[in-house]
């Protein structure tokens, strides 16, 4: 009897109302029309899935597109930088030779003179 009064009336309303609601929940849920919200759903998440994957494979070529005109853009400045200063070298040589001829003439012309 003691057993009896422990048991709470709200607390066993509540369990069987989870019970009725959990068992119909059930039913909806397994019925054709669930089913068939079911099917339409995963066809717009396939669809979306393959709407997401079009674009990534677009965004991946664009990438690579524009990694390679990077690369070619670094390698032609590259060689203009090695043609300047190359030209630089040439220029620099010139000079250097043309100090060299300015001084022999000069020390022939002092030469001449004495």
């Amino acid at each position: 009897m003691k057993l009896l009064k422990k048991i709470n009336g709200k607390h066993t309303g509540l369990f069987a109302a989870g019970l009725l609601l959990g068992t119909a929940g059930v039913k909806i849920l397994s019925s054709k029309d669930a089913k068939n919200v079911y099917t339409k759903c995963t066809a717009a998440v396939l669809r979306a899935k393959e709407s997401v994957m079009k674009t990534v494979t677009k965004v991946q070529e664009n990438a690579g597109d524009i990694y390679a005109e990077a690369q070619q853009i670094n390698e032609d400045r590259a060689a203009a930088e090695e043609v300047v200063e190359d030209t630089a070298d040439e220029v620099a040589e010139e000079t250097e030779e043309t100090t060299d001829f300015k001084e022999e003439t000069e020390e022939t012309e002092e030469g001449s003179e004495e």
